[in-house]
């Protein structure tokens, strides 16, 4: 802080029940104050400063300071230690007095109401309460003895002032006055309430207008700019445009002018902080203003004439300038891969174009987005998810969002990154500590200075270089990637993965021990990646089986936004054709998001009636599933029964002739020595025994077969073959013996 400059930061600026911080300079040629959030800057010059006073307010001490033109502005936010500078300060370059005032805090609703130019000053005891800037006013009304006043809504005022009604008495000193329309006369004179009154200076016929979308016709007026559509209306007043851009589209065959509002067109729940116009550059046309020759020069310096012809995106354009009396911004000495200043890329589910510009980026054009350099805490550039061909570009503000843009060709990507390191733009990852790098905080003005060591490119090309490698490891037929290397410098692996790349090493000896050390890691990867994958199919846990859906169960209730997103999914595909399933779900969200408690009460009343019903069905579903339960049970156990049954039967049977228990009962029984005996003498017709034998194992192989198919049983106690046969054989010998 020198002494021809005084500078303050965290100053706060009132704007319709908002409190807007930034810092405020004040110089010998007048105040400037910089808004934080919309980065606008007000200079106030000190030659028309007509008064400066001294508030003590709730945040601190308040600064007004009123121009020769009636405009006033207030700054809070200051010390009780600010005011001897500031004071000297005034008195010094403006010569004029900083006086102190003090309000009235007795909180009583009766006073004096006193018009001081585009204020309306609540007075008790001669002290001001209140003041009303009569520039917030959007509607004046008028009753026997009240005046109601309306006012602009701000969203980012936490609380607004909606309405406020004063009573006015008669006046019994002249009855011929009537007070009421006296102090309504006074109040519309200076409110902020558009009127179409008189002819439109020119009228621009069916505009394509992308936000707000779809055909307007465009009607110039002095104070504010008219859109006319076959649905709705809008009128923005010139104060409310903050910057104009003029954007040349990628295909070089289109134009876009882009007006930055604050605050924004206003239509239901939605907000419109752009209004984006697109042109053809060969469409042309003649222009004739509603003014003469003398009021062009005039009220315009010259800048417009009563007749222009040409392009129309140069036409709109020069009006446009000349009615807001601000400058276009166009894209500076930024070109891209493709020799435009336009990056293709995508932001959440819409494709669009990034504009690196001289004090910002700027996206077009769903949803439009403006990122200021002194808002731009850093950047980042990371690989693209779904290809290795594209990357992403991520912005991080100083408030904490994060914007990212993604699908962006990797060719652009050397062009960005020159870009942002001349910009002195921090980029994650790469290091806090640049030497000379600006801050555009302290730096209104801000510039351009060279860069810095690109160590971020080397460490994106070995990343690059790792994915390419593993490629090659996994499959050799599959067709190579080409190396991400935007510096054009080849796809020699060595090179990516050497932090001086762009020296040559004349080392041959150290480039040998690179290479094995390369090949080792190779090797270790490759042996390490199939022992994680027999881990994790030999250590893994059994899956449980999926219980079956009962289809007779009730469907389940829906969400309030399920059912709405049924009843507009037609609507939402015919918007967006092009959309996937995918996409149209991301919108849809979205929209819902964007939808107030008030839309969204319908369809959350019928999400509450669809789950009373679900509730009722469940209730009854669950006892009739009880009552099936208990009398289906003594059925089961009868299935059951006949089920072993089954299986019983289904057992092959022991033959009668190794039954121990018919053993000699039988005329077909034989004992062991007999059968011994007889085989040599029955030697004529084994054949024929062979031939049934086989028959007996055939069926036997079948009854087998369909065992193991039923369902697993109890084993029934039963002497195996082999024990019947030497059971029998010793009942034998022992009757032999005796």
């Amino acid at each position: 802080m020198s002494g021809d400059t005084l500078e303050f930061d965290q100053i706060f600026q009132e704007n319709k029940g908002a409190m807007y911080d930034g810092r405020l300079r004040i110089t010998k040629q007048g105040i400037v104050f910089k808004n934080n959030k919309t980065g606008k800057v007000d200079n106030l010059a000190g030659t028309d400063l007509n008064l400066t006073h001294w508030f003590r307010v709730a945040r601190g001490y308040e600064l007004k300071v009123g121009l020769k033109s009636g405009a006033v502005f207030k700054y809070d936010g200051f010390k009780e230690s600010d005011f001897d500078k500031l004071s000297d300060f005034i008195n010094k370059n403006y010569k004029m007095r900083l006086e102190e005032k003090e309000l009235s805090v007795k909180g009583w609703n009766w006073g004096t109401a006193k018009f001081k130019g585009p204020l309306l000053s609540f007075d008790i005891d001669n002290m001001s309460a209140f003041e009303i800037p009569l520039g917030n006013v959007s509607h004046c009304a008028t009753s026997k003895n009240e005046v109601a006043l309306e006012f602009h809504q701000n969203d980012d005022a936490d609380v607004s002032l909606m309405e406020m009604r004063f009573y006015v008495p008669p006046n019994q000193d002249n009855p011929d006055i009537d007070p009421v329309q006296a102090f309504h006369d006074n109040v519309m004179d200076k409110a902020d309430i558009i009127q179409a009154t008189g002819d439109a200076i020119c009228i621009f016929k069916e505009l394509q207008c992308l936000t707000p979308r779809g055909r307007y016709d465009v009607r110039i007026y002095p104070t504010f700019l008219h859109l006319h559509g076959k649905t709705f209306d809008y009128k923005l007043p010139y104060t409310t445009v903050l910057r104009l851009f003029l954007l040349p589209h990628k295909d070089q065959r289109q134009m876009f002018f882009v007006v930055s509002l604050d605050p924004p067109i206003k239509q239901g729940q939605t907000r419109y902080h752009f209004l984006i116009l697109q042109f053809s550059k060969d469409e042309d046309m003649t222009l004739e203003l509603s003014l003469s020759e003398e009021d062009c020069a005039d009220k315009f310096e010259g800048k417009l004439q009563k007749e222009m012809s040409g392009p129309v995106y140069e036409i709109v354009s020069r009006v446009m300038k000349s009615m807001v009396n601000r400058k276009i911004t166009v894209p500076g000495g930024f070109k891209g891969n493709s020799g435009t200043s336009a990056v293709s890329c995508s932001h959440k589910a819409g494709a669009g174009f990034l504009y690196p510009l001289e004090r910002g980026f700027i996206y077009v054009h769903k949803p439009p987005i403006h990122l200021r350099f002194d808002e731009i805490s850093c950047v980042n550039f990371a690989r693209g998810v779904a290809s290795n061909r594209t990357f992403d570009f991520e912005i991080e503000t100083k408030s904490g969002t994060t914007y990212t843009f993604s699908s962006i060709e990797k060719e652009e990507y050397g062009k960005l990154f020159d870009f942002t390191t001349n910009k002195k733009l921090r980029v994650k990852n790469r290091g806090k500590n640049l030497k000379d790098s600006v801050n555009y905080d302290e730096d209104m003005m801000g510039s351009d200075d060279e860069g810095q060591h690109d160590a971020y490119m080397e460490r994106v090309k070995a990343e690059a270089a790792e994915g390419i490698s593993d490629e090659d490891e996994s499959s050799d037929d599959e067709e190579e990637d080409a190396d991400f290397n935007p510096d054009g410098s080849g796809s020699d692996i060595a090179e990516e993965y050497d932090s001086n790349a762009s020296i040559s090493s004349s080392d041959d000896d150290e480039e040998d021990e690179e290479k094995k050390e390369r090949r080792k890691k190779k090797l270790e990867k490759a042996k390490n990646k199939p022992a994680k994958r027999r881990k994790a199919s030999d250590g893994g846990r059994k899956r449980k089986k999926r219980q079956k859906k009962d289809p007779n169960a009730p469907k389940k209730a829906m969400t309030a936004f399920m059912i709405w997103l049924n009843a507009t999914r037609s609507d939402l595909r015919k918007e967006n054709p092009d959309a996937s399933i995918g996409e149209i779900g991301k919108i849809a969200g979205e929209k819902w998001r964007e939808m107030g408690p008030s839309d969204k009460e319908e369809w959350e009343q019928k999400a509450k009636e669809d789950k009373e019903r679900y509730k009722a069905a469940m209730e009854e579903y669950e006892a009739r599933k009880a009552e099936e339960g208990s009398s289906g049970g003594e059925e089961s156990d009868q299935s059951e029964k006949k089920k072993s049954k089954k299986s019983r039967s289904s057992r092959p049977k022991p033959s009668p002739t190794k039954s121990p228990s018919k053993a000699g009962s039988g005329a077909n029984y034989k004992s062991k020595e007999y059968i011994s005996s007889d085989s040599d003498s029955d030697s004529s017709n084994s054949d024929s025994d062979s031939e049934e034998k086989e028959k007996k194992s055939k069926k036997k192989g079948k009854k087998a077969k369909k065992k193991s198919e039923d369902e697993e049983e109890e084993p029934i106690a039963s002497t195996p073959p082999e024990s019947e046969e030497s059971a029998s054989g010793g009942e034998e010998e022992d009757e032999d013996d005796d």
